[in-house]
């Protein structure tokens, strides 16, 4: 359970008062100014070092010649196709990584912009599935001071004066702006979905500035959390003798990252609207046939408060006005002409010529006196477009519609509601921060981490997934056949109606769940995932890539481990996931494919199969981009399926979920039988990386395989009882007892369980995620797969070597081990030390009664990924790095798996209150009856029947 003083050993706290002084806290004790107690911070002065990209050893580099070269041919046949291929690692960024990354702003799924620590707006993301990297240097915040009637003026780019051109003689761009800011006195405190830069007397030291970034990522909220807006609140003190003029300046590029504000015919336009907020609209024409977008750049007039805007500048000399002359206004008026917002819409730009925008809010601030300025940047690009030719509207034209021009509404919306965004954040996140038992990093780490849920590439759209596809009526998959499937409308009601009527007299009053087993103590406030804010079950399809260097969209394996933060935070989205991924296990498209790795060919996707992703230039439509291994023949993916499905299943109580996803669930389990290759009802892997781990050979049965698929046998029979399946409900507990014999016989050591049954010199490695199967089931609230003491000493076991062998257990868990306490090294990723997969085990540990070894765990993740003496991997966490420190695959999405730990501590109520199956507790089948069969008992014609859940262009089976 967790204690008062267990998680204090080792205690990472970065109180305010360190980097901000007292008296500089207490002038912003009001509106929200002052940063909060717990968050992760910098100073602005900080230095921002590049980061160091893993490398394979001369070996393993051998033994992937062959797939590089097949790599390499493929990744130039995309691009002679104009596209882009999901995996690519010959093609470097222009701007190489560095540790510079702050809170992103903007909701999910409609495109997002990172700002980084110092103040840089970087990491566009505008497009789905493209990412600039580059920073827009003219997108910036400045200050504008005078005081003693003219005699003294302060001005500054409100971020450090560290980029390349600066100091450039007669320059008239950025270059000639004031970047006269140390950052010395100033610092960046974060707290996902807001953050905080506190300008300590710089460039006044009579002045006290603090910026507040706000964002609307806001829990069970499906409205508002679309929004691509974000509101920037200045709150000035002034603690001088004299009255002050500020005026602070935000600029911005036409630009959607790297060189796109030169490609020509952008327009920017001036507006004044309602409630005083007033501002500039930015119409970008993007290239290649994306569809366009229009920024709002824009402040709020109130009585103190006054707004002007300069429509257009330019970069460079021969511009109407030149960034030079802009700033050279600013210094002598603070202000621009008011005239400026009758200009009407500019004429469109040439190309190679930038153009940008600027909004200046001025206010006197009298000595001693409080001011509040706020900003807002949002952006509409309501309709996404991708290279196969599917289009569909993002979930944000629901309720703004679908002109660009619904920026200056967003902009709007954004300056009137940000307090309530706020309310309901602190609202979300406050009992979290308030709870002493835990640490302070986990604390803002945990929130911190979500930043993947924006910054990821989300993609967000407009549409129900019982609606019609959007897809073009000309674009069909003319190579695959589809047939006709007809559900018996009266099975289907029948049968429905029998599950409604189980669920009434079973006891779950709704819960449709399974009672949580063994101690409970250390949940530390029960959640309830029933969403009361938004009464529509129409949510949208969501979309989140796997990293932005592997582009696909929802990768499996992966959401395996990430899909509890939507859980939590989002189970409508989370569900509707799950039906998507139920959908594409009952279809099939055969269009032919060469797989990397071994070099041979197959289909895209075959019926029964669990596909690795959702597509990349055709989501839902085109699946299986991944093409190293033919993943059809994967060992993980169904069972995985299986498991989130009742997770989501039991602690939602969604029964109509339940009954949609259930012939997927039982086609997933009946597909796996084809593995078990000696009838012991336990799947072997085939002597290739058959699994998540796709480099890292198995032979035989395999402890993560293995233990994946006895928890979705234990899952699936649960799930069947629940829905009234129940001669399938005993074909899994049969099939349980006789395999979980197997893989302990094969596989238990008296310490862990062996990495797999065969002979090679890595089989006996110690696998940190080797329980990964026995984490879920406790998350699911399921009886144990193994004795107790089994559990704890290969948990043990993985702390004491795959934890603390490791720098003392301040980078995390290796994934292999040698029992000899050295990292197994038989391939890349058997050395690597996976983020979201000790966030996992941790979680396991948690569940298992051990805290203190899962907090050790996961702040090996923070000390060497989050804590100044770490790599510099915040925002940005990469899936793995090396015991050296070097990072393979920034900005991914496994690491949101330290949600797994925050549900591990506070356990749905549904799961906790639902009653427990007994696996022994069985009626007597055959043996002949054993393995999964195709008896047309009454479900089964159901679910054969009822596969298809809404139009597919795939090849449905029926």
């Amino acid at each position: 359970m967790v204690t008062g003083n267990i998680f204090h050993c080792r205690k990472n706290s970065w109180p305010p008062e360190e980097y901000i002084s007292r008296a500089t806290l207490q002038l912003f004790d009001f509106d929200s100014a002052a940063p909060p107690e717990q968050a992760w911070r910098r100073r602005l002065n900080s230095h921002a070092n590049i980061l160091k990209e893993f490398s394979v050893t001369f070996k393993e580099a051998i033994k992937m010649v062959t797939l590089g070269i097949r790599l390499w041919s493929y990744v130039r046949e995309e691009a002679s196709h104009g596209r882009k291929a999901p995996i690519d690692p010959f093609t470097r960024e222009k701007c190489k990584p560095s540790a510079s990354q702050g809170v992103p702003v903007g909701g999910m799924g409609s495109g997002s912009i990172s700002r980084g620590f110092r103040g840089e707006f970087r990491q566009f993301q505008i497009t789905p599935g493209t990412c600039d990297a580059s920073p827009v240097m003219a997108n910036q915040f400045s200050i504008f001071i005078t005081r003693d009637g003219g005699n003294k003026k302060y001005a500054s780019v409100l971020a450090p004066g560290q980029h390349e051109g600066l100091g450039k003689a007669n320059d008239h761009g950025i270059s000639s702006w004031g970047w006269n800011l140390s950052g010395q006195h100033s610092t960046y405190h974060a707290l996902f979905p807001r953050a905080w830069t506190i300008y300590d007397g710089e460039p006044d030291p009579d002045l006290k500035v603090s910026c507040r970034q706000i964002s609307p990522f806001i829990p069970h909220n499906y409205k508002d959390s679309s929004l691509p807006a974000a509101v920037f609140v200045y709150t000035l003190v002034n603690t001088g003798k004299e009255r002050a003029k500020v005026s602070l300046l935000f600029t911005w590029a036409n630009s959607i990252g790297g060189i796109s504000h030169l490609s020509g015919d952008h327009v920017n336009e001036p507006f004044i609207g309602e409630d005083g907020v007033s501002g500039v609209l930015l119409h970008h024409k993007t290239a290649k046939g994306n569809p366009p977008v229009t920024f709002a750049v824009a402040a709020c007039e109130t009585q103190n408060v006054s707004v002007t805007v300069l429509p257009c500048f330019g970069l460079s000399e021969g511009s109407h006005v030149t960034a030079k002359e802009m700033w050279s206004l600013m210094m002598m008026d603070g202000q621009f002409d008011r005239a400026n917002f009758n200009a009407g819409s500019s004429l469109p730009s040439s190309p190679g010529e930038a153009v940008c925008a600027a909004v200046s809010a001025s206010a006197w601030v009298e000595p001693h006196g409080k001011c509040t300025v706020a900003f807002s940047l949002a952006w509409s690009s309501p309709k996404i477009k991708y290279l196969k030719g599917s289009s569909y509207h993002r979930r944000y034209t629901k309720f703004y519609g679908t002109s660009e021009r619904a920026a200056l509404h967003l902009v709007h919306d954004a300056l009137t509601n940000y307090k309530r965004w706020e309310e309901e954040i602190e609202k979300w996140q406050s009992p979290i921060l308030r709870d002493e038992r835990l640490p302070e990093w986990y604390k803002f780490t945990l929130f911190n981490e979500l930043y993947f849920l924006v910054a990821g590439g989300t993609v967000w759209i407009d549409s129900s997934l019982r609606e019609e596809n959007m897809k073009n009526d000309q674009h069909q998959l003319s190579a695959v056949e589809n047939r006709d499937a007809k559900a018996n409308e009266a099975e289907v009601n029948c049968w429905s109606s029998k599950v409604s009527e189980h669920t009434a007299t079973c006891g779950c009053n709704g819960s449709a769940g399974i009672g949580y087993r063994g101690n409970t103590n250390h949940s530390i406030q029960p959640l309830n995932l029933v969403d009361v804010q938004d009464d529509s079950d129409d949510v949208g399809r969501f979309l989140y890539l796997e990293g932005v260097e592997y582009i696909m969209w929802c990768t499996y394996d992966v959401h395996f481990y990430a899909s509890f933060a939507l859980l939590m935070l989002f189970p409508k989205i989370e569900l509707n996931i799950q039906r998507d991924f139920a959908k594409a296990v009952l279809s099939e498209d055969g269009r032919k494919v060469k797989f990397l790795a071994e070099g041979n060919g197959g289909i895209r996707k075959v019926r029964g199969a669990v596909p690795h992703d959702l597509g990349t230039h055709d989501p839902w439509n085109e699946m299986n981009a991944y093409n190293i291994h033919d993943t059809s023949k994967w060992k993980d993916l169904n069972p995985k399926f299986v498991l989130q499905v009742y997770r989501d299943f039991a602690a939602t109580g969604d029964m109509s979920f339940g009954v949609d996803v259930w012939p997927a669930v039982r086609t997933a389990m009946e597909y796996m039988e084809q593995f078990d290759r000696d009838n012991d009802d336990l799947i072997e892997n085939d002597g290739f990386p058959d699994q998540t781990y796709d480099a890292w050979t198995v032979h035989g049965v395999s402890a993560y395989c293995g233990c994946l698929w006895l928890a979705a046998l234990q899952a699936a029979a649960a799930m069947a009882v629940q829905v009234g399946d129940k001669f399938f409900a005993e074909q899994c507990k049969m099939k349980f007892l006789s395999a979980k014999t197997a893989f302990e016989a094969k596989l238990w050591n008296g310490s862990y369980f062996n990495y797999d049954s065969g002979s090679s010199s890595n089989s006996k490695s110690i696998q940190a995620d080797q329980l990964a199967g026995e984490w879920y089931t406790a998350s699911s609230g399921l009886p144990p797969l193994f004795e107790d003491f089994k559990i704890r000493s290969a948990l043990q076991t993985i702390h004491d070597f795959n934890v603390m062998k490791v720098k003392g257990g301040r980078m995390g868990a290796v994934n292999g081990m040698h029992p000899n306490g050295k990292v197994d090294e038989t391939c890349m990723q058997s050395r690597e030390i996976w983020t979201g997969v000790t966030y996992a085990v941790a979680a396991n540990m948690i569940l298992a009664g051990m805290e203190e070894q899962a907090f050790t765990a996961a702040e090996g993740i923070f000390i060497a990924g989050w804590s100044e003496e770490g790599y510099g991997y915040w925002f940005q966490t990469p899936e793995a790095w090396t015991i050296d420190g070097h990072f393979r695959s920034l900005i991914y999405m496994r690491p949101l798996a330290i949600w797994s730990m925050q549900w591990a501590l506070s356990i749905p109520k549904a799961i906790l209150e639902a009653p427990k199956i007994n696996m022994m507790d069985r009626h007597h089948v055959s043996p002949a009856s054993s393995r999964f069969s195709l008896s047309d008992t009454g479900v089964r014609k159901i679910a054969d029947k009822a596969k298809c859940f809404g139009n597919s262009v795939l090849n449905c089976t029926c």
